[in-house]
């Protein structure tokens, strides 16, 4: 079973391999996912987040879709009781060429049986 301090990377890494299925499977079925909290005109239009896999799997669609490839560099983790805090930068390649950087803090809450129960990520974009 992951610890809590291993989900970020797991993650990550499911998404920087563009592994639908492994990036799901680490949710729970009744999952929460915020990205960005407070939503966005794209990815979260009503600001209520993705519940469920479905939803989940509805949103890795959307963001995936004009991504060519994603890479990390984590600045600062760590885990308190069944949660993971996570400073990090993400590189996104676009299918057009163009390159995004954006600098987050992601929350992970595990499950007590070391899924991902809830995402919530912090930024903005620009």
């Amino acid at each position: 079973m992951p610890a809590p301090e291993d989900l970020p990377l797991m993650s990550m890494n499911a998404v920087r391999a563009k592994d639908k299925a492994g990036w799901l499977d680490l949710f729970e079925p009744d999952a929460l996912v915020e990205d960005p909290v407070g939503g966005h005109p794209y990815l979260d239009p009503t600001g209520l987040g993705q519940r469920g896999r479905e939803a989940i799997g509805h949103f890795y669609d959307t963001f995936s879709a004009t991504q060519k490839s994603m890479e990390y560099e984590v600045h600062h983790l760590v885990a308190c009781a069944n949660e993971a805090a996570c400073d990090v930068t993400m590189r996104f390649t676009m299918t057009n060429g163009s390159v995004s950087e954006t600098r987050m803090i992601n929350i992970y809450k595990a499950s007590p049986i070391g899924k991902i129960a809830s995402l919530r990520s912090f930024w903005k974009q620009g």
